[in-house]
């Protein structure tokens, strides 16, 4: 109904030339007939495989060959009645000036006949002599209730037709119903169905794979990425304040107005120390999509582009709303380098607006080795909500975090001293640990035995740590985040 309304408004303001840019043809001639039986308008409609033909009630424009545009326009332009006359797909030729030119006369006919031309295609741009005669309109899409019944309409569907019910549960339901956001009724139908078809269930293994397809719907191929292989918070282990932090914003995030809802957070610490892994889990255990931004694949040599891919991205983020955006290493995007020419300085402008602008359920991780390279404007609290600092693991967690990897890899942890390794492994980093037990099982993989506690001891004291070779630049980063920032752990 309120697609209908607001067609209404620019039909009422004589507007003789309309612009609908949508992949759901089928739809938008549906609502256009609608809107001609209503004003009790002639509705026409020409496709380069039919021509002119009738399309609602009135008489025909032409009763020769009007498959060609150029045949279709001056018969059009030789209509002496007014209309709605619907041009599907002729984009391609709007760069013919002899097309504009028949659409532009056509379009200066509307005060004394009442013609109206709609361009209707999946990609438009008005040539410039038409600009100042066109508006463009675009179909709303559906809203959460729209969406729920649309997959409950099909669950039944289902049901009817193989005589099974589709399971699933509330949570699950919601997590669909939020990943399909941003999508049309026509494209979500589908990948709603391919998931139910697929098992007959709709189930958490499907949340992901829904947010993949529209990540390919939407082609959002480049700068902007979908990151697959997200985590759970028991993967991660450690870092207890920030795990407490996330979980009371969960629901906020999820459910409260824009006024309420978390923006993001800032990981710094020691390189290997797991935000990496923890802004998976943060995608992870919301159940929403996570989205990885390249920095590198940001820049541009030519002016201005750099800071457009950069708005492009974050609109196509917005689009795949509730989400997780992961800027990875963001001091190499935003760090404050005198050498490019202002480069850096723009694009953290259009972040920190897009950060203080948009409404849109999109959560920020941004994480960052090497803090004091970043400006002060990004790290300030009201453009975060949090800034976090991820120090080298202690002894108990030094131990889940060995615990887990050796689970990871199909060992017994009960097989294992882990008191004694955590106690051995002081200064490592989780990265670090992960690298102990991989390495001791390659030692011990050609002799055809187990790892056991003396291979784990064995590469740990044949390890040197980051801490110990970069013990003074991690000491000086510990310095400035003890009143700066809030311990992770």
């Amino acid at each position: 109904m309120q697609d209908i309304h607001d067609l209404n408004l620019l039909l009422d303001r004589h507007i003789p030339i309309l612009l609908i840019e949508t992949h759901e043809e089928a739809r938008a001639l549906e609502l256009l007939t609608r809107l001609a039986v209503q004003r009790g308008q002639a509705l026409q409609q020409w496709t380069m495989t039919d021509g002119l033909r009738r399309l609602g009630f009135g008489e025909d424009v032409a009763e020769k060959s009007t498959e060609a545009p150029v045949d279709a326009l001056k018969a059009l332009k030789q209509r002496d009645h007014g209309g709605l006359f619907v041009f599907c797909d002729l984009h391609p030729f709007l760069e013919e000036p002899l097309v504009i030119r028949l659409v532009k006369d056509i379009a200066l006919q509307y005060e004394r006949l009442g013609k109206t031309i709609v361009l209707l295609s999946h990609q438009l741009k008005a040539p410039a002599e038409l600009q100042r005669l066109s508006a463009s309109f675009t179909l709303h899409l559906p809203d959460e209730a729209q969406l729920t019944a649309l997959v409950r309409e099909e669950a039944q569907r289902f049901s009817r037709s193989t005589g099974r019910r589709v399971k699933t549960d509330p949570n699950t339901l919601r997590q669909i119903v939020a990943n399909l956001r941003g999508l049309t009724l026509s494209d979500a139908r589908r990948l709603v169905r391919g998931v139910i078809v697929d098992d007959g269930a709709i189930t958490q293994d499907d949340v992901p794979a829904i947010s993949q397809a529209k990540m390919k719907l939407l082609d959002m191929d480049g700068v902007m990425s979908f990151e697959f292989d997200t985590a759970r918070f028991s993967e991660v282990a450690g870092l207890t304040v920030m795990k407490e932090w996330l979980a009371r914003r969960q629901n906020a995030f999820l459910s409260a107005d824009d006024s309420l809802r978390p923006r993001g957070m800032m990981l710094f610490g020691v390189q290997g120390s797991g935000k990496s892994l923890a802004a998976k889990a943060v995608a992870g255990s919301w159940g929403v999509p996570l989205l990885r931004l390249d920095f590198g694949a940001l820049y541009n040599k030519f002016f201005g582009e750099t800071e457009r891919n950069l708005r492009e991205a974050l609109a196509l983020a917005e689009t795949m709303s509730p989400c997780v955006v992961w800027m990875d290493e963001v001091e190499k995007g935003l760090g404050q380098d005198s050498n490019d020419a202002g480069v850096s300085q723009r694009l953290l402008g259009t972040l920190l607006t897009w950060l203080a602008e948009h409404k849109k359920p999109v959560f920020i991780v941004a994480t960052a080795n090497n803090i004091q390279a970043l400006p002060p404007e990004l790290i300030r609290k009201g453009r975060l909500d949090e800034l976090f600092f991820v120090d080298l693991p202690q002894a108990p967690v030094r131990q889940a975090i060995l615990a887990i990897h050796l689970r990871k890899r199909g060992f017994d942890v009960e097989a294992f001293d882990l008191p004694l390794l955590a106690d051995m492994s002081e200064g490592y980093s989780g990265a670090e640990l992960e690298q102990v037990v991989v390495s001791a099982w390659h030692a011990v993989s050609n002799q055809q035995h187990s790892i056991n506690t003396d291979t784990l001891l064995g590469e740990i004291q044949r390890t040197q740590p980051l801490s110990v070779t970069m013990a003074e630049r991690l000491q000086a980063l510990r310095h400035w985040a003890k009143d700066r920032a809030v311990n992770a752990d």
